[in-house]
């Protein structure tokens, strides 16, 4: 005769069990309310941790495309003599194999004023060939036309810009500039008045209210650097392997230039955004572990409450293994359910949430979303799938790890102490 053997690990009746203690009675209440707000904690920690890093590396990818949509990869700067040689050095670089563009520019800060109001601006001069390369530019014209560019003295300016003046294509906007003709009685300020050509919105307040783009012969003269210009903006096909190029295009240069990346250029505003990311991840982690923690002390109760149930079933003979996988399952339940529902509405709401800011800015008449504090025009969401399935499974993991101790003191229980004080 075979000796009898006990029933298999997870078999149905454990999770019968365990599906019932999940479903507390009227007495049990106290416990069922534990176990409710441990699964609200979890879902919202989860959805909120989602939906928080997705909005940060919206945020970092859109204001990386803009920035690098508009300056360049690298600026060359010229060393010991000026930029008079800018067209052969332009020439040389634009050679230099992953190079997609060198574009020489004049910069100036002047004021811009038209009849209604006064900004202060930065002039960028450029080549009409090189500005129609920049796509973020040619590609987002919203009025006007840059057809013909460097042909008349027409400039470009960004739709914030252009809606803080009370300006449209075709419009006249004045430009003062502190550094102007050089006379008896000191340098005065060049005053002109040029036509707005075309009104461009990139999607970046910074660069819409801020830049206005004028021909580069046209920059040259308003600022007195005839034959000159200020640097050359270099555009690479990839961005992240900007280093790769220094010594290519120091060596195609062939004179002494000092070099700028764009991470040099934005080092302080880029670590900043991860330094606040990495944070946000720490801090919003705690509602998890919070939420763990009431799935433990839920756990211990139960446990406590069914002090008979496990003596009887001890008696009837299942396992210590048995006991405490129904417990784990039980705790494990609140998990996995609420880590589940929490990645569902972090989805949800990353998919729409533009849609939410703007129903949310309706709803209480206020701006949620400053373009003029956050730079950007619209509230980016972008979900990273390493991301989001380390938030789904740190979720679970703590989830797991919170039933091990409440599962492990039931299976721990004597039957014959459990009932004698019954």
């Amino acid at each position: 005769m075979t000796a009898p053997t006990g029933t298999r690990p997870f078999a149905s009746f454990e999770w019968m069990l365990s599906l019932r203690y999940l479903r507390a009675r009227r007495k049990e209440g106290f416990i069922s309310i534990i176990a409710g707000f441990s699964f609200l904690g979890i879902m919202l920690g989860v959805a909120t941790l989602i939906i928080v890093m997705a909005v940060m590396n919206g945020f970092r990818n859109e204001l990386l495309d803009k920035i690098l949509g508009l300056n360049g990869h690298l600026l060359i700067q010229p060393l010991e003599s000026p930029l008079t040689d800018w067209q052969q050095v332009a020439e040389r670089v634009n050679g230099v194999t992953g190079i997609r563009l060198a574009a020489p520019i004049v910069e100036g800060q002047a004021l811009a004023s038209s009849p209604f109001n006064a900004y202060g601006v930065l002039v960028r001069g450029i080549r009409s060939a090189d500005l129609t390369k920049l796509t973020s530019i040619a590609n987002n014209v919203k009025q006007g036309t840059l057809e013909g560019f460097d042909e008349g003295q027409g400039l470009a300016i960004g739709k914030r810009l252009a809606d803080q003046l009370s300006l449209r294509a075709g419009d006249s906007l004045t430009l003062v500039a502190p550094r102007g003709a050089v006379t008896p009685m000191g340098t005065t300020p060049r005053i002109k008045a040029y036509k707005v050509a075309a009104v461009f919105e990139i999607g970046m307040s910074e660069y819409d209210s801020a830049i206005v783009f004028m021909p580069l012969p046209e920059a040259q003269a308003y600022f007195n650097r005839a034959g000159d210009v200020t640097a050359i903006e270099v555009y690479t096909n990839n961005p992240d392997k900007v280093a790769g190029f220094r010594k290519l295009v120091a060596d195609a240069a062939q004179r002494p230039i000092f070099m700028v990346d764009w991470r040099q250029r934005n080092a302080t505003f880029f670590n900043a955004l991860q330094v606040e990311r990495n944070v946000m991840f720490l801090i919003l982690t705690l509602i998890v572990l919070v939420a763990a923690l009431n799935i433990i002390s839920g756990l211990i109760m139960l446990v406590k409450d069914k002090g008979r149930d496990i003596a009887v079933l001890r008696t009837m003979g299942a396992t210590q293994g048995a006991v405490m996988r129904i417990f784990l399952i039980t705790g494990a339940s609140i998990g996995v359910v609420g880590t589940i529902l929490g990645f569902v509405v972090g989805t949800i709401v990353c998919l729409n949430v533009e849609s939410i800011r703007q129903f949310l800015s309706w709803l209480t008449s206020t701006e949620l979303f400053s373009p003029e504090l956050y730079f950007l025009s619209r509230l980016p969401a972008d979900m990273d799938t390493g991301e989001t399935v380390a938030v789904v499974v740190m979720a679970l993991s703590l989830s797991l790890l919170a039933t091990l101790y409440p599962s492990w003191r039931a299976a721990r229980l004597d039957p014959v102490e459990a009932l004698r004080y019954e």
